[in-house]
């Protein structure tokens, strides 16, 4: 069952797609004081949900707030990252879950001031809240997700293994990046190009030094199976004469400040504006550019900066400098230097910013600050909705940095500039439930870490959960050491791993599409599955994929062996070299080896595996 109670009057958000009536009079599980939601959870209540998050797949005992945030150090103490997905799902005495539809920031202290107390809180009573009830934990979900309505379901070739890296400069980096994989035998179906492929950073442009022809080299990667994945980013560069700029500002579709005029913000191509993806005309405007590059043979996008992240505002910049001009050099002392330095820190991605410029809507008017969830989730259903005519229902690929539930019909999710971090193995893991709550199937972070530098045996266990999420990227920043799958010499160990990708694939496509059609979980926590096993309620490092399967990888430095609960009878399978092996193991804890280079699995009914191919457009 689900209820429906709204608060004031709210801009759509476009994340719910059933019209339900408000439910006048009904009991809400939370007790409103002011503006303030507040549950009492019991000693053993769990709570779950929030997306893409920090911290546990139970999320009790931290604090998040739902705000779009372009933040590269994901570690435990954040409160926010890229998404702001505001459902939660309570697993108590009481089982239900509970959506805050708004566009502006909430805060979920899931009993961080107060162990035992659960507050909601958000910034603008411009709310909806919806309480769902059903009997089982993946039932909540289900209701949940027949609300918002269907995920996207990108074609099959997005399921396979990708190659991206911020640096691959000239076409000739992507045609060594291609060859290299196939001198070493390792499937693969993607190859993704950050901004080094544009002419200065401008958006739907192609550097003709270093991408003389982007259509031919499209073309020769698509004959050996292999897809162009360019990068197309939020803002748009303030240059007279390059046509997207001129357009755009020529027909009022850029933010305006309170002056009406655009307002311009600092991003990688410099001086910068940033299209009004709330305006529907803008955003069909700005859709309909991508066919610059469909037209080159180009089939997938991801997009990025849509927070929208900012380096600085120019009114924000010349603020600093005044600050800065202020203080005295000759007295500065420990602490005064430290503030001089935040001065320049707090440019970025600033609340002031934020609340300076309008959105142009069907409701009118509007302040950034007020819709900011909002506005990564409308790029991506303006690159959707274009994609669809472009490319043709279902053929083309498309996944973005920022979100907001509703999104998730429109397009997948990555995580993120995550770190070639040993933790982030496991908070990888853990995002992949809170996504999948939220409809967000098509998801995986970057594989081996985007910033740090990585090394073989993390990327091998990385590797080796990542194989099993649907979106299978390996992504590096500029700067960092390379990270490719043969980067490391011995590249048998990462050829099998890959390979297994492949082999297992119309089980995992199979088990994403089924979990679409039928609005399920493709990554499931065990307490899911098996609500009568305390055990199982307490794992927070092994998931269920699909129906038939459960994966408990090794993500901590220098182990070759962990601990395994199988809540029933199971069977284990194990890739050893290249070679599959299996056991049957009885329910319970089981201490079990994973040398380096090995995948193991375990399956309640059998999985059949296809024959090794080199990409999807082998596969039957």
């Amino acid at each position: 069952m689900i209820q429906r109670f709204s608060y004031s009057p709210i801009l759509s958000t476009g994340a719910v797609v059933k019209d339900l009536p408000i439910s006048d009079g009904a009991p809400l599980p939370f007790t409103l004081d002011g503006q303030t939601f507040t549950f009492h959870m019991d000693e053993k209540t769990r709570v779950y949900g929030l997306g893409e998050t920090v911290r546990g797949i139970n999320k009790r005992g931290w604090i998040y707030e739902s705000f779009c945030t372009d933040d590269p150090n994901h570690n435990e103490g954040k409160r926010a990252l890229y998404g702001a997905h505001n459902f939660i799902l309570i697993d108590g005495k009481q089982k239900f879950g509970a959506f805050f539809d708004t566009p502006s920031k909430i805060t979920f202290d899931l009993g961080y001031t107060d162990s035992d107390i659960l507050t909601v809180t958000p910034e603008s009573f411009a709310l909806e809240v919806y309480i769902v009830t059903a009997d089982s934990l993946k039932a909540v979900v289900r209701e949940f997700r027949s609300l918002i309505g269907k995920s996207y379901l990108p074609p099959r070739w997005a399921f396979g293994y990708g190659q991206s890296r911020w640096g691959y400069v000239t076409e000739q980096d992507i045609r060594e990046c291609a060859d290299r994989y196939e001198k070493a035998g390792i499937p693969i179906d993607m190859i993704y190009l950050d901004i080094d492929y544009m002419d200065r950073f401008k958006d739907f442009s192609v550097s003709p030094e270093r991408f003389p022809n982007l259509r031919k080299l499209s073309d020769d990667l698509k004959s050996r199976g292999i897809r162009l994945i360019p990068i197309i980013d939020a803002a748009v560069k303030v240059e007279e004469g390059y046509g997207v700029y001129d357009e755009g500002h020529e027909k009022g579709y850029f933010c305006k400040d309170e002056n009406g005029e655009d307002f311009v913000v600092g991003v990688w191509p410099g001086r910068s504006v940033l299209p009004d993806f709330l305006n529907p005309e803008a955003a069909k405007w700005f859709g309909e550019k991508y066919k610059a590059l469909t037209d080159l043979g180009i089939e997938g996008f991801w997009n990025d900066m849509n927070e929208p992240a900012l380096f600085y505002s120019e009114k924000g910049l010349l603020h600093s400098f005044e600050e800065i001009k202020k203080m005295d050099i000759s007295q500065l002392n420990a602490l005064s230097f430290f503030g001089a330095r935040d001065v320049l820190a707090r440019l970025q991605n600033n609340d002031d910013d934020y609340k300076s410029f309008y959105h142009n809507t069907p409701s009118g008017k509007l302040r950034h600050y007020d819709v900011h969830n909002l506005y990564g989730a409308y790029m991506t259903k303006s690159a959707h909705d274009a994609l669809e005519e472009l490319c043709g229902e279902g053929n083309s690929l498309i996944f973005s940095r920022a979100s907001y539930i509703g999104a998730h019909r429109w397009g997948g999710v990555w995580t993120g500039d995550n770190a070639s971090w040993w933790g982030h193995i496991l908070q990888s893991l853990q995002q992949m439930p809170g996504l999948n709550m939220c409809g967000f199937l098509f998801s995986g972070s970057d594989i081996g870490g985007f910033g740090s530098n990585c090394t073989r045996d993390l990327l091998l266990r990385w590797m080796s959960f990542a194989l099993f999420t649907p979106l299978m990227r390996n992504h590096a920043a500029a700067g960092t050491r390379s990270q490719e799958a043969y980067a490391f010499g011995d590249t048998e160990a990462f050829r099998h791993i890959i390979t297994l990708r492949y082999r297992l694939l119309p089980y995992l496509y199979d088990s994403f599409r089924y979990a679409v059609e039928n609005d399920e979980m493709y990554f499931r926590p065990l307490r899911f599955d098996y609500e009568d096993d305390e055990v199982a309620a307490a794992v927070e490092d092994q998931l269920m994929v699909g129906d038939r399967l459960m994966i408990a990888p090794i993500y901590t430095q220098n182990a070759e062996a962990r601990h395994v609960y199988l809540p029933e009878k199971m069977t284990q399978v194990r890739m050893h070299e290249g070679d599959i092996s299996t056991e049957e193991l009885n329910k319970g804890w089981h201490y079990v080896s994973v040398p380096l280079g090995d995948v193991v699995y375990f399956t309640i009914q059998d999985v059949e595996l296809a024959e090794p191919v080199r990409n999807t457009s082998e596969l039957d």
